[in-house]
């Protein structure tokens, strides 16, 4: 990775990104996390899969150093428990030693894979609650992610895990919200990703934004660890799942309730989810997604640059946002970071 400190002196020009003021927001939290400076600690863990080899390890350090931020490791990063980086145990404690670590201002996940939703009982959700810092990460952390919005209370970044690239787009719209502390507009239609920017429904829709990965939001269908959904805006994507799985987890999110419950849908990519058998004849992802999303008669576009593919866009969890389904943007409406 290139380096990133000459990027922390200004980012005016950012592609994709227009900066706004932040407007007030009726939505209005006691707390929230410290935004990062340049020379701020900040945790590593492993929530989930394990990283394989010392030189993956070296290259997140780069990475973090890059940014101008000084890693710290926890304890038991480099472990491995079948496919897991630890026992849940370990995993666990590494996080709670992070928010109990007063040197420490945020925390990244290193990589996904599964395991998060393993390690949420064994949270000290009384310390996270205490001791608000940004959580970074997604795919597998979307179970943190939503587990902090029911249980801390406060905003999360859904950004590219630190074993990941960070590129141009990730990097500055990361920047904006974490180091700026401020509102950008995010995101704008491209014809250019996999899955093509598209209006379901036209309009513009204000709510919190909550989401991720469907595949860990679906698993956590009725569990405690679901925050609450009402006037919400939800952002999915996923990897992996096959048309008739996107199909099967939209219905549990519509069966369930949550689907009617949004103020908007911004749906983003879903890498290798296309059956490419040639004489495949069934319904593709963006047709699934209309077929759930459109009934619901709120605004929504999907196409969205968010998901496993590279340069995507960093989000912001638990803050209030408007999208524009009919030009793709998401307006970020209040500051994630204090």
């Amino acid at each position: 990775m290139t380096t990133r400190r000459s990027a922390l002196a200004g980012l005016g020009a950012a592609t994709g990104l227009a900066l706004s003021p932040a407007p007030v927001c009726a939505h209005k939290r006691a707390v929230k996390p410290p935004r990062l400076r340049e020379g701020d600690v900040v945790g590593l863990v492993e929530p989930a899969g394990y990283t394989s080899g010392p030189e993956a390890l070296a290259r997140v350090r780069h990475t973090v150093e890059g940014m101008g931020l000084v890693p710290r490791f926890g304890a038991h990063v480099g472990e491995r428990f079948g496919y897991l980086a630890g026992t849940d145990e370990q995993r666990a404690s590494d996080i709670n030693a992070m928010f109990a670590d007063g040197e420490v201002r945020a925390i990244f996940a290193i990589r996904g894979g599964w395991g998060s939703a393993r390690i949420l009982s064994l949270l000290d959700w009384g310390l996270i609650r205490r001791h608000p810092k940004l959580l970074v990460g997604f795919s597998d952390v979307t179970g943190l992610h939503l587990a902090f919005a029911a249980k801390a209370g406060y905003p999360t970044i859904s950004a590219p895990n630190m074993a990941s690239s960070w590129l141009k787009t990730s990097w500055e719209s990361f920047w904006w919200l974490a180091f700026a502390g401020s509102a950008p507009v995010l995101g704008g239609a491209r014809a250019d990703l996999p899955i093509p920017f598209g209006t379901i429904t036209p309009g513009k829709a204000r709510g919190r934004m909550l989401g991720g990965n469907l595949t860990v939001l679906a698993a956590l269908v009725g569990t405690p660890w679901l925050p609450d959904f009402d006037g919400a805006i939800l952002f999915l994507e996923d990897i992996g799942e096959a048309e008739y799985r996107i199909d099967r987890m939209l219905s549990q999110l519509s069966l369930s309730g949550i689907l009617g419950r949004l103020s908007g849908v911004v749906f983003g990519q879903c890498t290798r989810c296309a059956t490419e058998e040639p004489d495949y004849a069934g319904f593709t992802v963006p047709d699934v997604v209309r077929q759930w999303v459109e009934p619901l008669g709120v605004p929504a576009f999907l196409g969205a640059n968010i998901g496993h593919i590279r340069n995507q866009l960093s989000i912001p969890l638990g803050v209030e946002v408007e999208i524009d389904a009919g030009a793709g943007t998401i307006a970020v409406l209040e500051a994630v970071v204090s």
